[in-house]
């Protein structure tokens, strides 16, 4: 983990003078900033769509195309990932899905 760390945080002084919020600051489209997420060290589509979630839910970084760009994370009223997490109750709602996932792909695997 220590490495991925430092492979992100030398990322981002490389391409964004060490400034993270940079990386999101002045992305003019939700696909731009998603192009910017995934080209950080560690993170696919999955994790690039639901941190731009986190972004746009949580932080009002909302750049046009922002919900579509997220993918099914950036809907609102929905409880899939930490983008959607708010306090305990929300929490249970995210995990109750992530259960309901796992038992459905495991349902899927079995037939």
């Amino acid at each position: 983990m220590a490495k991925r760390i430092q492979q992100l945080c030398a990322y981002l002084v490389e391409h964004y003078g060490g400034d993270a919020e940079a990386v999101w600051a002045d992305a003019p489209t939700g696909a731009e900033l998603l192009k910017r997420l995934k080209a950080l060290p560690g993170f696919g589509e999955q994790k690039a769509q639901i941190f731009l979630a986190l972004l746009g839910k949580r932080f009002g970084v909302r750049p046009q195309g922002w919900r579509e760009a997220a993918g099914g994370y950036g809907q609102a009223n929905v409880y899939r990932s930490a983008a959607d997490i708010t306090g305990p109750e929300s929490l249970a709602k995210v995990r109750a899905h992530k259960q309901e996932m796992k038992a459905a792909a495991k349902a899927a695997k079995a037939s």
